[in-house]
C-alpha cells in the first residue's frame, strides 16, 4: 500500500456505533493522499483517517 493507490473500506470502526462519520464511510473508494508518522492512512477528500489492524479496507487494482 502507497501513496496514490486506490482502496475500498470495508468496515471502519465505529466505537460501537457512537462514531457516526465513521459509520458512512463503509463502502466508500478513494485515493490514499498520504500515510501518517503513527501509520494511519488519510484518502483524498476525507476527513477520516484509515488505521491498519482496526478498520478494514482492501488495496484495489
Amino acid at each position: 500500500m502507497k501513496v496514490g493507490d486506490k482502496v475500498r473500506i470495508i468496515r471502519m470502526d465505529d466505537n460501537g456505533g457512537k462514531d457516526w462519520q465513521a459509520s458512512r464511510m463503509n463502502g466508500v473508494e478513494g485515493i490514499i493522499d498520504y500515510i501518517d508518522s503513527a501509520g494511519q492512512v488519510h484518502l483524498e477528500g476525507h476527513g477520516l483517517a484509515l488505521i491498519p489492524g482496526v478498520d478494514e479496507f482492501i488495496v484495489l487494482d
